[in-house]
């Protein structure tokens, strides 16, 4: 069943159980004019099906069964809808996503996307010479994840992204928006959170939007004492975002944890999902909560 046929199946339902809700019981009405009705209810919405919103979409998909119950849960903390109509996606967007990872936000865009859209995903780096380091590891999982999944996924397109050496992620100006998620801080303490900007702003195109989800770290903060502990001080973020030729033009409070101290020993991967610290603390962390995030919005500059 191609994704398509989902959302014309999705508000088919959705319409029936409206439609049921108001239709005489059949006791008064000749079943020769049920049968037509419900025929006719079944064509108007499966003829309107296609024009299901965006959110309508992006609801369905971040609550669809085709993700692990554990990825739903995750949804009360992270706010994957509200958080990419902030962004200002649309269905018809091409969108890249600087490495997904495990593929939680991944599994709510490509199926939005692949009808009308382009999902590009910029991969972590599989080092032959490495290959049993984490990254080379989420790398492999990530593309055999994408190619088991392609009838709920649709096309995604998977090209390693590792500036500034390898960027794969469809050419100079291709892409409507850019998204990444709580990955700054690993940039920054590989050294190329620049190469990362710098190719960002090539593959979006003028007026091309950048979504930023990152753990936040106290204002004022040395982002070099924070990053290791996976947060980013959100002045800093701004103002290197900024520097590499964007405008920052919306900010919000979507992903924010006020309950979030920010000083655990074993750094932002403490609390949920991770709760690195284990058993013995998972009670605490897991009452805290999942972190303290800034969600910001960027567009690239256009040219002079």
């Amino acid at each position: 069943m191609n994704v398509k046929t989902r959302w014309m199946m999705l508000a088919l339902v959705v319409g029936l159980a409206a439609c049921s809700s108001n239709e005489p019981k059949s006791d008064e009405m000749p079943v020769e004019e049920e049968v037509a009705t419900e025929a006719e209810a079944t064509e108007a919405d499966s003829e309107a099906a296609p024009s299901m919103s965006v959110e309508a979409k992006l609801e369905a998909a971040a609550e669809g069964t085709h993700r692990s119950e554990e990825n739903r849960a995750r949804n009360e903390a992270r706010h994957p809808v509200e958080t990419l109509l902030f962004f200002g996606l649309s269905d018809d967007m091409t969108v890249v996503e600087l490495w997904p990872g495990g593929g939680w936000y991944s599994e709510i865009l490509a199926p939005v996307l692949a009808e009308k859209g382009r999902f590009v995903a910029g991969n972590m780096y599989d080092n032959p010479e490495d290959s049993e380091h984490y990254y080379s590891r989420i790398a492999r999982n990530f593309e055999a994840w994408v190619g088991e999944n392609t009838e709920t996924l649709g096309e995604v397109e998977v090209g390693t992204f590792w500036p500034p050496s390898i960027v794969e992620v469809g050419g100079p100006e291709s892409a409507d928006m850019v998204v990444t998620f709580r990955s700054m801080h690993g940039w920054y303490r590989n050294g190329i959170l620049e190469d990362v900007l710098a190719a960002t702003h090539e593959t979006l195109k003028p007026g091309g939007i950048f979504g930023v989800v990152q753990h936040r770290a106290a204002e004022g903060s040395d982002p070099a004492v924070t990053a290791p502990k996976g947060y980013l001080p959100e002045d800093f973020v701004i103002a290197t975002v900024e520097a590499a030729g964007f405008e920052l033009v919306d900010s919000s409070e979507i992903n924010a944890n006020p309950n979030d101290t920010r000083d655990y020993e074993d750094g932002v991967w403490a609390l949920p999902p991770s709760l690195r610290g284990g058993e013995e603390s998972a009670a605490q962390f897991e009452a805290i909560g999942e972190s303290d995030r800034m969600t910001l919005k960027f567009v690239k500059v256009a040219a002079e």
